[in-house]
């Protein structure tokens, strides 16, 4: 069997060095033969020309441009048929750097699961090594409380395209497995270690390592052998909160994280009305939530800097079948112990992360939303609810 080749993908937005990251690892390629794939979404390939400009296209290197679009969407497609044909060469390594507006995960599935439409499987070829963000020191806080989304940016990667900046960012942080914090040479020291321990908590698991002009020690993000899908997808400081693995504090800088969680349901009126005073001092959040004029569904809330959504995330387990809910219960240990004999699996999970939070106060504001015990009574199908549909 031949032996698989590695990959590196380097995501990050707009402006984080993702290109004086990749100039930096072809000087010190170490040997290797390296294929480049770069992904841009101008009509002239800015990222391209700087690499051929630095002399780094040689006999032993292959570069593909992918342009006009993003491959996690319009030309994945386009990805997989170029990474298929690179695979004939003989090749030591396989480097990728996304468009600043690419999510991470679409680009791993690529790697994970056979392109059914292409009759293509990649796994043959390739390992997934490390997913590498490069964020911008300099830049960051001011991109994640913005407000802003792609096409208020004209940044979208196709017509309409809505994603709000903040949770773009936050999701090349939470997927990644090396977080390379560039232009640290741009901000105080102190503003840089707070730095560290916010997205340290964003992402727990991640290495995080600051860097000047893109300039970092190639071992550090090159064979590390650091990537596995399952673990990446529940990397996320929330979900390991939800999971109960704590991520001790860092009380030098006021980073802060615990989640509420309550098993009686939220009115909808007071628990809309306490989302649109949203405390400033929380970074992110998410989480599920149970709403009792909508008893059958999962709230699903997701917050970073000024974006914040509510959508529904299926529906409980106790609106399923007795045999269903037998069969889940029996490879969930978790939810069989915690069932309750009325409400079944429902309850509220909330994670919030933020400077110096104050915890008793948030919960305090959050019980107030909670039906009372003479609202449990009721009937909740009549409560007000100003929610819009769950998507």
């Amino acid at each position: 069997m031949n032996k698989k080749i590695p990959v590196t993908v380097l995501s990050g937005y707009l402006g984080a060095g993702k290109t004086s990251v990749l100039n930096h690892l072809l000087h010190n390629k170490q040997g290797y033969k390296i294929a480049v794939v770069v992904n841009d979404m101008s009509e002239i390939n800015i990222d391209s020309a700087m690499v051929k400009q630095g002399g780094l296209i040689r006999s032993d290197e292959k570069l593909v441009e992918l342009q006009n679009g993003c491959i996690c969407c319009t030309l994945r497609e386009d990805l997989i048929v170029e990474l298929d044909q690179l695979s004939t060469l003989e090749l030591d390594y396989v480097l990728i750097e996304s468009t600043g507006i690419s999510e991470p995960i679409p680009v791993a599935q690529t790697f994970t699961y056979e392109a059914d439409e292409l009759d293509i499987d990649l796994r043959q070829h390739y390992k997934l090594d490390s997913m590498v963000t490069v964020v911008n020191a300099a830049q960051f806080w001011e991109d994640y409380y913005s407000g802003e989304n792609l096409l208020d940016r004209q940044q979208e990667a196709v017509p309409g395209d809505e994603r709000e900046v903040a949770d773009l960012l936050i999701d090349q942080i939470e997927f990644a497995n090396v977080i390379l914090i560039n232009k640290i040479d741009l901000i105080p020291k102190e503003e840089l270690q707070k730095l560290i321990a916010t997205i340290a908590k964003f992402n727990p698991t991640a290495r995080i390592l600051p860097t000047e002009h893109g300039k970092v020690d190639p071992g550090s993000v090159l064979n590390t052998s650091l990537f596995d899908f399952e673990e990446a997808s529940s990397s996320a400081g929330w979900i390991k909160e939800l999971n109960e693995e704590h991520i001790p504090e860092t009380e030098e800088y006021g980073i802060q994280s615990f989640v509420y969680r309550m098993n009686k349901p939220f009115h909808p009126e007071r628990f809309f009305q306490w989302l649109e005073k949203w405390p400033q001092e929380v970074v992110r959040s998410k989480g599920f939530f149970w709403l009792a004029s909508r008893n059958d569904a999962i709230g699903l809330l997701s917050q970073a800097g000024k974006s914040l959504s509510v959508q529904g995330a299926g529906n409980w387990v106790a609106t399923f079948s007795k045999a269903e809910q037998d069969e889940l219960l029996q490879e969930d240990l978790a939810t069989k112990e915690a069932w309750h004999p009325q409400y079944g699996d429902r309850k509220t999970e909330l994670v919030f992360i933020g400077m110096k939070l104050n915890q008793i106060d948030l919960i305090e504001s959050l019980n107030q939303c909670v039906l009372t015990e003479k609202e449990m009574a009721e009937d909740w199908a009549m409560l007000p609810d100003p929610f819009p549909p769950f998507l």
